[in-house]
């Protein structure tokens, strides 16, 4: 079988990737997970189409490592692996400058109908730094973070966020405690879907999470 080779590749069959992009995806850069990581996030799901979880090794309030486990397409794994290059070195309020343009332009651009990737990223590493914040006493755990979390959760059946589509309902703090409630019965196949993602997304952080669905 003839090996494939980037440089060589026509440009017309590049559907718009630039040879960046090919790169990144042929090597990509900080595969893996972070033993006893600072903070993790993960953004998106294998049923929709594209996923990407972020593991961030924090010291100083200095990103000191970065690696990342994706499921997608070549552009979802690109923008992954050059946002961990483009934060690794960075303080922490640097790293939050950091949105999915610069993402895009770091690759030398991408095709329109692919910029939900660096979406997808860029929200990975928001939820990330939130996350941060409130395990270093920060930030507070308000609705407003419940839905930046949830806003990473997604139905798999309309690649949609939990948030839409009247399926959030609401949530309720009470110190550690928080619930949060869907517009999803408890016996449909997509609850256990969400219940799963949910949790994941708070994985790291000191709370005695409820999910309660219809």
């Amino acid at each position: 079988m003839e090996r494939f080779d980037a440089k060589n590749w026509d440009e017309k069959k590049r559907i718009g990737y630039s040879r960046k992009v090919l790169q990144y995806f042929l090597h990509p850069k900080n595969v893996g997970e972070i033993e006893n990581p600072s903070v993790t996030a993960k953004a998106g799901s294998p049923a929709c189409g594209d996923m990407i979880k972020l593991y961030l090794k924090i010291e100083d309030e200095k990103i000191v490592d970065a690696k990342f486990r994706s499921y997608g397409c070549a552009a979802n794994i690109a923008t992954a692996s050059v946002l961990t290059e483009m934060i690794i070195g960075k303080s922490i309020d640097d790293a939050k400058k950091i949105k999915f343009k610069d993402i895009v332009a770091e690759l030398g651009g991408l095709p329109q109908i692919k910029h939900h990737c660096a979406v997808l990223a860029a929200e990975g590493l928001k939820q990330a730094l939130a996350k941060w914040d409130v395990i270093q006493g920060r930030r507070e755990i308000d609705e407003r973070f419940v839905k930046l979390i949830l806003a990473a959760v997604i139905d798999p059946l309309t690649g949609e966020s939990v948030l839409h589509g009247h399926k959030y309902k609401g949530c309720e703090i009470e110190g550690k405690k928080v619930k949060i409630m869907l517009n999803v019965p408890k016996d449909d196949p997509e609850a256990e879907v969400f219940e799963e993602q949910i949790r994941e997304s708070f994985e790291g952080l000191d709370v005695d999470l409820e999910i309660e669905f219809a």
